[in-house]
């Protein structure tokens, strides 16, 4: 019914917003996000759901999912945010340094994953840790959630050398996620199946990746050029918002040509969408401020339904909590050191080096949708691959944040946060 849909929209929202006070009068100091997610928990089908209840909470993974499409819009709308910042002017100084670092940290949270993954799958056994499933896991851990780190940087107004690098750091890192993981998966469906396919190993993740990068920036484009037939702001954010959400539904076709079939990626076209717009546009910086205000309750809702979505059946197995666990452990210890080695090879401000890597643990949207791909394995192995991708995603989303705060204001890149009563005060006297 739509009046279910329009409820959980509304009690995901209204829930996310009241968590946000509770923390605030138990004085506890995390980032709105970390609010969200466990205000999702305990509306989910592991809190109030067990109760039954409609209208209480979701009952089910099932009600979850019928409202996807506030996931999809929100995953958008924080994509365009993020190619935002891919303005020439910055990259100049940047680029480069994003680049290495971008690509040399996922690769390195690849191999010492796999490499630990190995490990264990030597000393349990294939019965218990096959090994597609070992290669899978480890093409997974390259993933960031780019989510998580706008908004807390959004939160709290956060800039400087680290900030301006990671932003353009977690963008590059889906890009390189989606190929790592596009090649593995590929290696792990030929071990399971006994014979290697070059195409879905190689020719159909280097399409999307053009593909999306082309119709993004097409569409960027286009949409720079016809602000211009608007004179006011508020529709030219109405255009853009539009625009978006055209992005988002476009990047859901799936083109078969022969052999090989064309699909996008909705991060990499939205990203693309914005990073065009914000170089073209030159109303972009005004549009992008308006912007954020408006989605603020979309990624407020964004988020506790996420936290909905947190498994904790994960936790009913051992051996998915030990693996999960050396998963945990290890994507930790690839990032926080790749980051760390490539920022000094590229000759970064010690506060990159020393903080970086912190900031790009979180985990969700992208790692959930490689999980989902690995769902075609089938049997034990699918089952494996969902639950400690799942047992991460719970652990990362709900520290990631934190941490990623924490290192934002140990590197000195967070403005003294004013206190509630001057802020109340400014509101009444504007």
């Amino acid at each position: 019914m739509k009046m279910d849909v329009f409820l959980w929209v509304a009690l995901a929202l209204f829930a996310g917003l009241i968590f946000t006070r509770v923390f605030k009068l138990l004085k506890l100091n995390f980032p709105d996000v970390t609010a969200f997610l466990i205000a999702g928990l305990l509306i989910g089908p592991f809190g109030l759901g067990r109760l039954g209840i409609e209208g209480v909470g979701f009952n089910s993974f099932t009600d979850l999912d019928r409202v996807g499409l506030i996931n999809d819009a929100a995953l958008g709308f924080i994509a365009f945010s993020i190619g935002s910042e891919f303005r020439l002017s910055e990259l100049k100084h940047t680029g480069k340094a994003a680049t290495v670092i971008g690509i040399f940290q996922a690769i390195t949270a690849c191999i010492l994953v796999d490499l630990a993954l190995f490990g264990l799958h030597k000393i349990l056994g294939p019965e218990i840790l096959p090994m597609p499933v070992v290669i899978t896991l480890g093409a997974i851990a390259t993933a960031t959630a780019p989510a998580a780190t706008l908004m807390v940087v959004r939160q709290y107004k956060a800039d400087g050398p680290l900030t301006r690098l990671l932003l353009p750091i977690v963008a590059l890192d889906d890009a390189v996620g989606l190929v790592v993981f596009s090649v593995s998966f590929g290696i792990a469906r030929a071990l399971q199946g006994g014979s290697y396919d070059v195409i879905s190993i190689v020719v159909d993740p280097l399409l999307e990746i053009l593909c999306s990068l082309a119709v993004g920036g097409l569409l960027g484009f286009v949409l720079s050029k016809l602000e211009k037939l608007f004179f006011s702001n508020s529709n030219r954010l109405s255009l853009t918002i539009s625009f978006v959400l055209l992005t988002v539904a476009l990047s859901f076709l799936e083109i078969p040509i022969g052999p090989v079939t064309l699909s996008f990626s909705s991060l990499l076209v939205c990203m693309m969408l914005g990073t065009v717009f914000c170089n073209v546009c030159e109303y972009s910086e005004d549009i992008m401020d308006k912007s954020e205000k408006w989605t603020a309750p979309l990624n407020a809702t964004f988020f506790v339904l996420s936290g909905a979505a947190l498994d904790l059946g994960v936790f009913s197995s051992l051996s998915y909590v030990l693996i999960g666990v050396v998963y945990i452990l290890v994507r930790s210890l690839g990032k926080y050191y790749g980051a760390r080695i490539s920022s000094r090879m590229m000759d970064c401000d010690y506060t990159v080096i020393k903080y970086l890597g912190i900031t790009l643990l979180p985990q969700a949207g992208v790692a959930l949708g490689m999980c989902n791909q690995a769902a075609v394995l089938g049997g034990a192995e699918a089952s494996i691959i969902r639950n400690v991708t799942l047992f991460g995603v719970l652990i990362y989303e709900l520290a990631g944040p934190l941490l990623t705060r924490n290192a934002l204001i140990a590197a000195g890149e967070v403005a003294a946060i004013p206190k509630e009563k001057k802020d109340r005060s400014r509101f009444k006297r504007a």
